[in-house]
């Protein structure tokens, strides 16, 4: 039986390019203990709670990203914070998990939501719109114009929140 050190994933969004290529595909190699120590050395992270470490240690690991062979703490950067909460949860789970963790992490990723600009079916109205209070009571807001719908322009009782914020898929013991 030969160990797995390689592990391909996908994107939610992709990284983007300087010439607008979406890369999506990618493969990350479990870390060593150098991979963890070596970007402490560096002079730009302050500590173990930098989040600058997450970068450079991503950098180190993650072994190719669509076309681009050789992955760079620029790159890293470059990620949309979905795909960057995406790989930290992928580290976790290759690195510290168990394939049914790993599993469960696919599945879960192919099993999500869909994002924003994907045919998805519209979601069923709520009975009564929810405004923020100053809306409701003058009929604008401090927000210039904001009428509690979303950025590409659908009423607020259309919006479908997504992620709030990071979260980290639980451990199973």
């Amino acid at each position: 039986m030969s160990l797995q050190t390689s592990y391909p994933f996908v994107l939610p969004r992709g990284y983007v390019d300087a010439a607008g290529t979406v890369h999506k595909e990618g493969r990350m190699r479990l870390a060593t203990a150098r991979d963890e120590l070596e970007p402490l050395r560096d002079p730009t992270v302050t500590g173990p709670d930098d989040p600058r470490l997450t970068v450079l240690v991503l950098a180190r690991v993650v072994e190719k990203l669509g076309t681009v062979e050789l992955v760079s703490s620029h790159e890293i950067e470059g990620l949309f914070a979905i795909d960057l909460a995406f790989l930290q949860d992928f580290y976790g789970v290759i690195n510290f998990g168990n394939q049914e963790e790993y599993e469960q992490l696919l599945r879960a990723q192919s099993e999500g939501p869909p994002l924003l600009g994907q045919s998805r079916p519209a979601p069923a109205p709520s009975p009564e719109p929810v405004y923020p209070p100053a809306a409701a009571s003058n009929g604008s807001d401090s927000f210039g114009g904001f009428d509690g719908g979303d950025s590409f322009g659908a009423p607020a009782e259309q919006f479908v929140p997504r992620r709030g914020a990071i979260e980290e898929i639980p451990r199973s013991k």
